[in-house]
């Protein structure tokens, strides 16, 4: 079958429609973190996804294993917020975040603690395939993640 011009754009519409826009996502995975809603957060994971918390020398597999750190790590916290202060798409899937996040231990009369962590996110298929916790400066996870990128391309 051969398309006609105007036949070509709207199929090129309709692929370019179906590919999820990946800082979309990390900003809605970022607001069910907030609400506290991890049923919703594990709804951008796929089912074998591996979170690698490279500060703690560990990694998570699957979703209910990446479940369980969530609630492990944010349960001492009254309050708590992940917001995302940078989010680049970088291609082949991966997207590099800057995170910073506030929280209070429970049963704190003061202020909380604030830390900003680079994540490297890999998406397959319009889910996390694996995300990588950096202990590293930002820059050097940048760059990390930009080579991965390179080699998704």
């Amino acid at each position: 079958m051969r398309l006609v011009p105007q036949a070509r754009y709207w199929a090129a519409m309709v692929e370019e429609s179906a590919t999820p826009d990946l800082v979309e996502l990390m900003r809605d995975t970022f607001e069910a973190v907030n609400r506290g809603d991890l049923d919703a957060v594990m709804k951008f994971f796929a089912p074998d996804a591996v979170w690698e918390a490279v500060s703690l020398g560990t990694s998570f597999e699957g979703v209910p294993a990446i479940r369980g750190f969530f609630e492990d790590w944010l349960g001492p916290y009254e309050d708590y917020e992940m917001q995302p202060d940078e989010i680049l798409d970088l291609g082949g899937g991966v997207v590099f975040v800057v995170t910073r996040f506030t929280a209070r231990p429970v049963g704190s009369a003061g202020g909380g603690m604030t830390r900003r962590r680079p994540l490297v996110f890999t998406w397959a298929e319009g889910l996390v395939a694996r995300v990588t916790a950096h202990p590293d400066s930002i820059d050097e996870a940048r760059a990390a993640a930009e080579r991965l990128a390179e080699e998704r391309g």
